[in-house]
């Protein structure tokens, strides 16, 4: 079965790779996707699926019907990028240069999106039968951090359809590595009151001087760092005066997020102590988001720690697929080295119990970066190595096949 994937692998390689080309040529910054819908609703039409079709919100799904419909597999990327790289500089147009194809969303995920729809194509190309259903979903609102798209994919758009993933692929950047978690995070809102505006003033200086020392409130919200996100806003009122300002925090996985904002809260007063009689109210940012197609959507700015049990059946057995189909298996997590980062394992692990994996082209520290590149090689493996875990749960054993039968 293996032989065939790469046989055929080979027909398709290049127009693989002519695909992720055209997906970073169209600007796609997240909450205006409409550009890179359209081109991946084209190319998974012409590409064989069975069902191609968009949702309210802007997702863009393919499906490719099982004899018996189930398990159900979901292939997830956002299509979705950073309005810039961070730092500014390097190159942001699509090119192909010794090997790579470099521009902004090459690596996070447009690399990794390229690659799960052309894994589909594949499926079909060589003929493998499938038991069950597997779903190819391109995302919007990722790049926010908060999953928007996923949720609505989830949430409304297949259980519309009565299909409920059992597992899922993320295509987000992994160097190839087989990842199953990271930590989260959650920005929160402080606002100060007081009749006295000298005590709102030393409250704010004091808190946020603590803050900039970075000693004991860390330690007491168990996460890695915390920073002021944004400046202080001062207001005046006929009761005395307030100000308002920003957090964000790293969220382990042990921290919950009612106890994480107790004990923000708690060192927060803790650091105004000295500052007199002053009012604190520490509460997790939600706001309001306006998608390409119009849906405007309320969320909190919050993305949960979530990891999939290393021991997971779906893990183990998509190790077995890639050691059996000659690949390297490389566990590991996402580090998320900035605040604000995440990807949809959070939503479709801690909020609807999926076990997911992530396995994508890109490394992970070209996320968000200057220059930010992906591999051409390290798409055509993602695409064989997607294949390979997908048939794998949802596939139909083949034993004895070669390239001459089909």
């Amino acid at each position: 079965m293996y032989r065939i994937l790469k046989d055929k692998l080979d027909g398709i390689h290049e127009d693989a790779v002519d695909f992720a080309k055209r997906l970073v040529e169209t600007g796609s910054e997240s909450l205006h996707e409409a550009g890179a819908a359209d081109l991946i609703e084209k190319e998974m039409a012409s590409g064989g699926y069975d069902e191609v079709f968009r949702d309210e919100c802007g997702n863009v799904v393919g499906i490719m019907a099982g004899r018996e419909g189930k398990p159900v597999i979901l292939l997830n990327s956002h299509m979705d990028t950073v309005l810039k790289p961070a730092g500014g500089g390097g190159k942001i147009a699509a090119g192909i240069e010794d090997g790579k194809l470099y521009g902004l969303g090459a690596a996070d995920c447009k690399g990794g999106l390229a690659a799960q729809i052309y894994a589909g194509m594949l499926l079909k190309r060589c003929l493998l039968p499938l038991k069950g259903t597997m779903i190819v979903a391109a995302t919007v609102a990722e790049e926010n951090g908060l999953s928007l798209g996923v949720r609505e994919l989830i949430g409304h758009t297949l259980k519309r359809k009565m299909l409920v993933p059992d597992f899922a692929i993320l295509g987000e950047p992994t160097g190839l590595g087989l990842y199953y978690g990271h930590d989260g995070w959650a920005e929160v809102d402080v606002k100060i009151e007081g009749q006295d505006p000298f005590n709102v003033d030393d409250a704010v200086e004091s808190i946020i001087s603590e803050m900039d020392d970075k000693k004991a409130l860390a330690a007491e919200i168990h996460s890695e760092n915390m920073r002021r996100v944004s400046a202080p806003v001062f207001r005046n009122n006929r009761f005395g005066r307030s100000a308002s300002f920003r957090m964000a925090c790293r969220v382990s996985g042990q921290d919950e997020l009612p106890g994480m904002v107790s004990n923000i809260a708690h060192s927060v007063r803790k650091s105004a102590e000295s500052a007199g009689n002053v009012a604190i109210d520490v509460a997790v940012c939600s706001e309001k988001q306006k998608l390409y197609t119009g849906q405007v959507r309320s969320v909190r700015r919050i993305v949960k720690a979530w990891q999939t049990d290393p021991f997971n059946p779906m893990l183990v057995r998509v190790s077995q697929a890639m050691e059996a189909a000659g690949c390297a298996v490389h566990p590991g997590k996402w580090r998320l080295g900035r605040l604000g980062m995440g990807t949809a394992g959070s939503v479709l692990v801690q909020e609807y119990g999926i076990p997911a994996v992530g396995f994508g082209p890109g490394l992970e520290d070209q996320a968000h970066a200057a220059g930010e590149y992906v591999g051409l090689d390290a798409i055509r493996q993602a695409i064989y190595g997607t294949a390979a875990m997908a048939h794998a749960l949802v596939g139909i054993p083949v034993c004895g096949w070669t390239s001459d039968d089909i």
